[in-house]
């Protein structure tokens, strides 16, 4: 088993849909599933292909009401490609017999292979060998190779090539009733002998795109021309050529496609732009050539390497791949934000959660100019967020829930449980937290790479129009003389109301009352940390005054946090008197309780009454900030805090949990880390294992989990090794669980690279020539010089290596 490839052997239709989706090849501008180029759309393929940012907004008449969605849009399927022989018909792996198969995802270099043998019904016997990339160095460009050698036949062949601009967006099936029409036919033409091209628009946004595909055919090296014809449909153009093969000669197909839009830069029009990019794109091994060259660099960058990890380092490094095809060094320069579910299918209609949480801290330490770009998706947002707060009756800025073209609040009004059948209300855009995200994420940011720029003219504004949110959205509690946050939802996403009210919202979620408490004593300090020239000018710009800012720290003190039982945080006011939830009988009755809120709604009940999370909820606090920085702001709010109440809080919530969120996982995972490091690597495999295994059951098929990928990565480099950056100082509290007995990576902090190379005892640390970074880090308790060229090593016992500080 090789750690770069992930193999299949076997054509299983059933799997299909999930392997199109882990085989998804992207560069950070397009993607497009690895489904089969001779595959049409259908219940066991799904060819689809995505732009970064590439939106479009229908309308749909449901259950007596008009709903709006705005969806990721599948755009013209550009790998069509097959062949038939004469009296045959076209190549379909259903309609034959496959002596071998062999699929596999070459993840160091980022190109899709295949090889067939097989028989058709008239005895005729073929190999055929296929590969794909979708090029890293030029983002316009995608190219396909194919090799054909009939093995007992000789004879005429139909190669047909095509552009397929009639797809629609289907690859959910729960919103297949809503519309998925979003492509408007504009024209198609064939630019040269060997190019054909494809034009279509979106319909509400006006996105124009263009593909031009260039196939050329060769037979012992020469090129072959043979006979050929354009085939015209609406939306549709196709280029079929017929030439003659004999018995054990191959021939080499090649397909190069340029995509280009309304949106690139520097182009005169897209038409023109695609004609031109696919006339100067070298051949397939050129491409494939400059391709991996620049794959072999950002592995340079991003790898992690196991020591004893055995599957899991193959199923890691499929995740750094995907994130790195989802948002590479290309988003940069472009104005677009990180999917949920990446640009490998249509499962939440492409949009922008709160799932950065658990993607920037990976790219912080690798390739922090992609979260500065993402954050920028924030900031060119704003201003749809201010509009959003005071629709809402707040002050400052409420970012949505769900996010797309340009940040106004996209999720559902109403979602189809699949198991009753019903439209339900959705409220989820009450996850207010999503605030709180976007100023950590700013906040971390700046910590790992301390750009001052983007802090003082980006970030700050941000951080500040947050904390003017959270201030309005507390009132005053004369009882408890606390502030109170109402309305809302938490991370967990099955509460939405309290049983039996009819408005939507809970009162003080914990998480969501610490991170709001969290924000605004950031936000003070970063008020502090810009200086006063840049003071003044965003006290003129946004009316900010030093006593708005001497508020928030007065709410900052304020805020309630509701306790219960032995003193264990609630997940919101009132959540002592739901019902226990019966979890045993529920399991042995459906097995897979993962969505127990359609199960429960199913059955005419809600899970409102119980307590019964999806995900992690209180827990997220753990997950996010360090004993001692949580501690802190504890102590800031006036609640005691101790190392002791992590492990009960834990335990507490960890049995009320269902884990319906691919995230949870990752949560539990990192907070049982130094706790009981059995369970916390079981976690982790299980988060290794939701897309490749499909865990929750069909949703893979549908794009993958970014954020669990993302997050699973996280777990080694920082979970693992108790990396944090705090108070302008880099600290280390290694943590290898049982299973490993060694890990090695690189991070990027301010601007330098450090290796690291973490031991069962003992841990190195080098810094190159030239270090500018601090001159002293931290291990364990213990600070260090670390200068220019130091190797530091450092031992530490295995019976102290889960140490958890003690906070009293």
């Amino acid at each position: 088993m090789s750690d770069w490839t992930l193999d299949y052997h076997g054509f299983e239709p059933s799997q299909e849909g999930v392997r199109e989706a882990l085989c998804t090849l992207g560069n950070g501008y397009f993607a497009t599933r690895g489904a089969a180029c001779e595959a049409d759309a259908s219940e066991i393929h799904y060819p689809g292909t995505y732009l970064a940012g590439g939106y479009d907004r229908l309308s749909t008449e449901i259950a007596g009401r008009v709903i709006e969605n705005e969806d990721l849009v599948n755009l013209p399927n550009w790998l069509c490609l097959t062949f038939r022989p004469e009296g045959g018909d076209w190549f379909n792996p259903m309609a034959v017999e496959l002596l071998d198969f062999h699929q596999h995802l070459d993840i160091e270099t980022g190109v899709l292979k295949r090889q067939l043998f097989f028989r058709d019904h008239q005895g005729r016997e073929t190999t055929l060998v296929t590969q794909r990339l979708v090029h890293m160095v030029h983002p316009h460009l995608g190219a396909i190779e194919w090799r054909i050698r009939p093995e007992n036949w000789s004879g005429r062949v139909s190669i047909c090539s095509a552009l397929d601009g009639r797809v629609i967006n289907a690859g959910v099936e729960r919103y297949r009733q809503l519309a998925s029409t979003h492509l408007v036919p504009l024209s198609s033409d064939s630019p040269s002998d060997d190019t054909i091209r494809l034009q279509v628009e979106t319909r509400q946004s006006r996105l124009h795109i263009a593909q031009a595909a260039r196939t050329q055919i060769r037979v012992a090296g020469q090129d072959v021309e043979g006979e050929r014809q354009i085939i015209e449909e609406s939306g549709y153009i196709a280029q079929e050529t017929v030439l003659d093969l004999e018995a054990g000669k191959e021939a080499a197909i090649e397909k190069v496609v340029a995509l280009h839009t309304s949106r690139d830069r520097a182009i005169s029009e897209p038409g023109h732009a695609a004609s031109q990019s696919v006339a100067r794109a070298g051949t397939f091994a050129e491409l494939y050539e400059s391709h991996r060259r620049v794959w072999s660099q950002l592995w340079q960058r991003c790898d992690v390497e196991l020591d004893g990890g055995g599957r899991a380092q193959m199923i890691l490094r499929l995740h750094i791949f995907h994130l790195l095809q989802t948002v590479s060094p290309h988003s940069a320069d472009l104005d677009v934000g990180v999917p949920a579910r990446g640009l490998h299918g249509e499962a939440y209609r492409g949009h922008i959660f709160w799932d950065e949480l658990f993607i920037f801290p990976f790219l912080n330490y690798r390739i922090p100019e992609i979260t500065r770009a993402l954050l920028h998706y924030r900031y060119r947002r704003l201003n749809e967020a201010r509009h959003s707060a005071r629709e809402a009756g707040y002050r400052g800025a409420m970012y949505p829930w769900q996010s797309g073209s340009d940040g106004r609040e996209e999720s559902q009004q109403v979602h189809l449980n699949p198991r009753s059948g019903h439209w339900i209300a959705d409220n989820s855009a009450l996850q207010r937290h999503v605030n709180a995200a976007v100023a950590y994420n700013v906040w971390r940011y700046y910590e790992v790479t301390e750009d001052r720029e983007f802090l003082a003219y980006y970030g700050a504004e941000m951080l500040f129009e947050i904390a003017r949110f959270w201030a309005s959205a507390a009132s005053w509690n004369a009882q408890r003389k606390r502030y109170d946050i109402r309305g809302v939802m938490g991370p967990d996403e099955f509460h939405d109301r309290y049983p039996d009210a009819e408005a939507p919202g809970l009162d003080n979620n914990t998480y969501t009352n610490v991170m709001a408490a969290w924000v605004l004593g950031r936000a003070v300090n970063v008020y502090d940390l810009i200086g006063e020239r840049r003071r003044r000018e965003l006290g003129v710009a946004l009316g900010l005054s030093n006593h708005e800012v001497s508020d928030w720290l007065t709410i900052r003190q304020k805020l309630f946090v509701p306790f219960h039982g032995n003193g264990i945080p609630s997940q919101f006011e009132g959540y002592e008197h739901l019902e226990e939830f019966d979890w045993a009988g529920y399991r042995e009755r459906y097995g897979d309780i993962h969505r127990l809120d359609r199960l429960l709604e199913a059955e005419g009940d809600t899970v409102n009454r119980y307590k019964a999370s999806k995900q992690a909820d209180v827990l997220m606090l753990f997950y996010l900030f360090s004993a001692e920085e949580l501690g802190d702001i504890f102590a800031q709010l006036g609640y005691p805090f101790s190392g002791e109440l992590i492990p009960r809080t834990i335990d507490y919530y960890q049995q009320r949990t269902s884990h319906g969120s691919t995230l949870s996982r990752v949560v539990t995972s990192w907070v049982l880390a130094r706790s009981d490091r059995r369970q916390a690597w079981d976690s982790f495999l299980q988060v290794l294992q939701s897309d490749i295994e499909d865990s929750q059951h069909g949703t893979t098929q549908e794009g993958i989990h970014l954020g669990a990928m993302a997050g699973s990565v996280d777990l080694i480099q920082r979970g693992h090794t108790g990396l944090e950056v705090r108070d302008g100082m880099l600290r280390l509290n290694p943590c290898l669980p049982e299973a490993l007995s060694g890990l090695r990576l690189q991070l990027c902090y301010r601007g330098d690279w450090l290796k690291l190379d973490l031991g069962e005892e003992r841990l190195t640390l080098t810094a190159p020539e030239g270090w500018a970074g601090p001159e002293r880090i931290m291990f364990r308790d213990e600070i260090y010089p670390f200068g220019e060229g130091q190797r530091l090593e450092l031992n530490y016992s295995s019976e102290e290596r889960c140490w958890l500080p003690n906070r009293e």
